[in-house]
């Protein structure tokens, strides 16, 4: 018998989302991000639950672009990092897949193409507050010429550091506008948290991320349910043995978690090798047999331990969701000091995945 955890993926679930990212943005297109394994959740089976509903999909890694097209998928495919050397230009040219350029060596790269170079859709990245990837605002107007020059598809692209916050959009906007005002062309800004949240700055393409997924760009704001969404990936396990606890019982590694009262613990074949977050303290929320409950000591590799002092009902073998429908990513992550990000990507090779929700 194999241990008992697995993960499900929600295909109708993932497509219910991208739907209602779609219906949050009217008019505008949407690049699913399906980047990093889409968060964890496969990337062959995240696209082929969007089959023929994506606008297209947005990811980095150009060996993942290359199996889409081999595939069959024709929608655009954007690379969000661009393209790092002459053999990466090469491969996307060669596959159609739309580039991010972000930095003055890319554009050398696609001068260096030649004639090349006119069949890439590029998509100029403006650092307008982020400091991470883009073009300062003041020689946005200069890479903007060179790249027009070399007779490319040209959109704008700028992210959000904060749309999730308190300091939202407005001022990464003006800088935008202000650095090239007399662009008229497409403008891709929104992520999940702005799509959401800041309709002014939707743009011609939205890039919805998180959200595809289940989880909530800006938990502490409003929750995945109340923005309508639905989980995709449950995380389940069971559990696999008793333990009686009496009062000033210690349990885990380090005994952490001092027992106040008489109780019982359950054993959860579920650990950090599973990809459990091994900084989850005690109280992390978990569902046992649908009641809810709590962890209790640390997480080991293996195995983690949860309180089953209300719950005399529970025997081994019941089902313990760990994450996922009955048991938001978002609050375990909060719990955990960390973003349901983190979880899903987390997801070990080792955890047995299946599917359901899509004929």
């Amino acid at each position: 018998m194999p241990r008992p955890i697995s993960a499900t993926i929600d295909l109708s679930a993932l497509r219910h989302n991208y739907l209602l990212a779609k219906s949050r943005a009217p008019g505008a297109r949407a690049l699913a991000v399906v980047k990093a394994n889409a968060y964890g959740h496969g990337l062959m089976r995240a696209v082929a639950a969007l089959a023929g509903t994506a606008d297209g999909y947005a990811l980095l890694e150009i060996e993942d672009a290359v199996r889409l097209r081999e595939a069959g998928l024709r929608e655009p495919i954007l690379l969000l990092e661009g393209a790092f050397d002459r053999d990466d230009l090469g491969t996307a040219l060669h596959y159609s897949l739309d580039l991010v350029v972000h930095e003055t060596r890319q554009i050398d790269l696609l001068a260096a193409a030649a004639d090349r170079a006119r069949q890439c859709h590029v998509w100029l990245k403006i650092n307008t507050g982020m400091n991470r990837l883009g073009f300062a605002p003041a020689a946005a107007g200069a890479a903007l010429a060179r790249t027009q020059a070399l007779g490319c598809e040209v959109s704008l692209m700028t992210h959000f550091a904060d749309a999730d916050g308190a300091g939202g959009v407005s001022a990464q906007l003006a800088t935008l506008a202000a650095a090239l005002p007399n662009w008229r062309g497409p403008v891709s800004a929104a992520n999940s948290a702005a799509l959401l949240r800041f309709p002014a700055a939707h743009g011609q393409v939205v890039r919805p991320g998180i959200m595809l997924y289940g989880a909530s760009p800006f938990p502490d704001l409003q929750t995945a349910a109340e923005l309508g969404l639905r989980p995709v990936m449950t995380l389940k396990s069971r559990i696999i043995a008793l333990q009686q606890l009496a009062s000033g019982d210690r349990v885990g590694y380090g005994g952490q978690y001092q027992a106040a009262a008489p109780g019982v613990l359950g054993v959860v074949a579920c650990g950090y090798a599973d990809g459990y977050p091994r900084h989850a303290p005690s109280g992390t929320p978990v569902s046992v047999d649908g009641h809810r409950t709590r962890l209790i000591g640390r997480v080991s590799m293996d195995m983690v331990t949860v309180d089953l002092t209300d719950l005399p009902h529970v025997a081994p073998g019941a089902e313990v969701v760990l994450w996922g429908a009955g048991n938001p990513a978002d609050e375990v992550a909060t719990a955990a000091g960390t973003v349901a990000y983190e979880l899903f990507c987390a997801l070990a090779a080792r955890v047995p995945v299946s599917e359901c929700g899509l004929p």
